[in-house]
This record gives C-alpha cells, structure tokens and sequence, in this order.
C-alpha cells in the first residue's frame, strides 16, 4: 500500500533523455555517514542503512525517481547503500558527483583529482563508482569540484564525453556556484545540468538564467538550508558532534559554532505563515518555492527516514507557490536579490 498521489502538472520536469519524472530527487550525502577531514566530521553522524533503504524505497513508492548522491559522501558509502537499494530497476535516474579523492578504509578526505592526471583520476573515479553502484552505466556524472578553473575542468568533461560515446554514462553536468563556471560548458552536447546551492535564503538568479537559456536542468542542493527551513530548529540550538552542522566552515551559513545561526531562524519566523500555504509544511513549502522561481528548479532534499521522505514528497500534489506569495516572502525576507549558497 501506499499514500502516493498524482504530482502536480507545474511539478513535473522533462529530463535531458526524454524522461518526464517528478520535479523533486533525492540527496544522499546524509545516508553516507561519518566521514572526515582529519578531524572535522563532513557527514551527519551515524547512520541507520536498513533505514536509509527503507527511506528510497518508500521514495519509489511515492513516485520519485532522481537520486542524486557523490562518490566521497560516506568514502564511497552513500554510492554502495543507494546502489544496493536500486539495485535492478532501469526506471530510476541515478547522478553521482566526483572530484575528491577519500580512502575508504579510514573514511578520510585525500585531496582532488586535480592533484593528478584528471583524465586518468575522471576515468577510475567513474569506475569506481559502477561498482559502488551496481551499475553498468550512470545517468549523470558532475564535477564535484565547485571552483575548479575552467581550463582543466575541461579535461575532465573531454574525459566524460569519452564514457559518454561509450554508453558508460548517459550526460553530465557540474556542481557549482559560479555562473561563468557553468556557461563555458553549457553548449557541449553531453552537458545538461547544473547543480548549484539554491534556497530561500540564497537566490541564485544568474546561474537560473544560464540555465534557462541553454536548457539545462537546476539541480538545488541544499534547498533546505541544510535542514533549518524545515523549521524544526529554534534560534541557537545546537547540533551534536560528529555533525558537519557543527562545524565552521566559510560556506556555512545557517549554522555556525556548532548552533542555528539565529538572524536565519528569524528570517523563517517572518515567512512561517507563507510558507504553510495551502496545507503545507514549511519544508513542502520551501521546496515549493524552488519551483515558483523556474520551471527548470529540481531541487534534492536530504533525507535520514521514511518520514523525512513521505513530508517532502507531500509538495508535489501542492505544486509551486502562488505568484502573490512570491512576492510577499520578497516583501519580508529583506534580502538582496542576489546571493551565492556556499553549501557543497
């Protein structure tokens, strides 16, 4: 039995293969679990895989059919327990990211192929991630590294457009922040996303509009702020250790010193109310919001548990936000228009 119903028409998209699937994926550096750079936790703690399965399962149920996830999320973990949870099904859209090196073994961060030949290291990386995956060919493949220079990020997209010809992956894309990055490579044939950090608190109008104009598909991590616009967490509360959320890294915005950052706690307090529109959760909302903005928005929320699940997926009967609310969340969030999500 399941609780799925019809998305939404304005929650549907296209996808680059001819595919029509609903407008909303999966993340899944969360399921990863612990891993590290030194010392520093770069996942969201332990992690729960008979869990962590039952979450896509009831995500299948429920119609969804992107899953987005990155060879280092959990040193190669995330790969293997979505790759043991789609494991046979051909009707399903599987991205994956590389760009880090990591060890396995000791779950630690080792670099970037840019450390080496990005040929070779684009080539082992893909590889490694079939048999991680349990495939014999990925949808997309994204360089995960956001502010590589865009002379030798074409080595590793001349690299991908090799797999490409091949039918090892069916396109490619990169996740990053910087318009200029994305539009040197949005006219090759095998380029069809972007994936870049987008949320209420960061609009990111540029990149939408190369996107736009060259009809590539917005990838939205962190379209929940890292959990925060789901609102269930007060003003400087903290997270526990072993938490990436704990940590102070430049790029992160809403959570610092190991707490909410509390100016972004009030920011949601005063869009609550619009969010919840039509019977919606503030989550259902903020991902609601994402597709209002363009109708090339896919935005991919975290996930830990079926019930994280079955609430996210709930937006795609509500469908976007209703251009009046729009423009009254514009009128209360008192922010520039534009802004840069840091948040990889």
């Amino acid at each position: 039995m399941t609780d799925r119903t019809e998305p939404h028409p304005a929650a549907l998209i296209r996808l680059w293969d001819g595919r029509e699937v609903p407008r909303l994926g999966l993340g899944c550096w969360a399921i990863g679990g612990p891993f590290f750079a030194g010392d520093t936790p770069l996942g969201y703690g332990t992690v729960d895989d008979a869990e962590s399965i039952a979450a896509i399962r009831c995500a299948l149920d429920l119609g969804i059919r992107v899953f987005d996830t990155a060879d280092v999320y959990g040193a190669g973990h995330s790969e293997e327990v979505l790759g043991q949870a789609l494991e046979g099904r051909d009707d399903v859209v599987i991205a994956t990211k590389l760009g880090n090196r990591f060890d396995p073994a000791s779950k630690q961060m080792a670099g970037s192929i840019a450390d080496g030949d990005l040929r070779h290291e684009t080539r082992h990386a893909v590889e490694a991630s079939l048999r991680r995956l349990r495939r014999d060919r990925i949808d997309l493949v994204q360089l995960h590294l956001n502010d590589l220079p865009i002379g030798p990020a074409g080595e590793v997209f001349d690299e991908l457009d090799r797999l490409r010809a091949a039918g090892t992956i069916g396109a490619y894309g990169w996740s990053t922040d910087f318009p200029d990055r994305a539009a040197a490579y949005a006219g090759r044939p095998g380029f069809v996303a972007v994936q870049h950090g987008m949320n209420l608190f960061f609009d990111a109008p540029s990149l939408l509009a190369v996107v736009e104009e060259h009809g590539l598909i917005s990838i939205n991590r962190s379209p929940l702020a890292m959990g925060l616009l789901t609102g269930k967490f007060a003003a400087g509360q903290a997270l526990p250790a072993g938490d990436v959320r704990s940590n102070t890294f430049a790029w992160m915005d809403y959570f610092k010193d190991g707490r909410v950052v509390p100016e972004f706690a009030g920011r949601l307090d005063r869009i609550r109310h619009l969010l919840t529109t039509g019977g919606r959760t503030p989550a259902q909302g903020a991902i609601a919001w994402l597709w209002a903005k363009s109708p090339r928005t896919l935005p991919i929320p975290g996930f830990r548990s079926p019930a994280q699940v079955r609430e996210n997926a709930g937006a795609l009967e509500k469908g976007p936000l209703p251009a009046e609310v729009m423009v009254e969340i514009e009128r209360l969030l008192d922010r520039q228009p534009e802004g840069e999500a840091r948040a990889r």
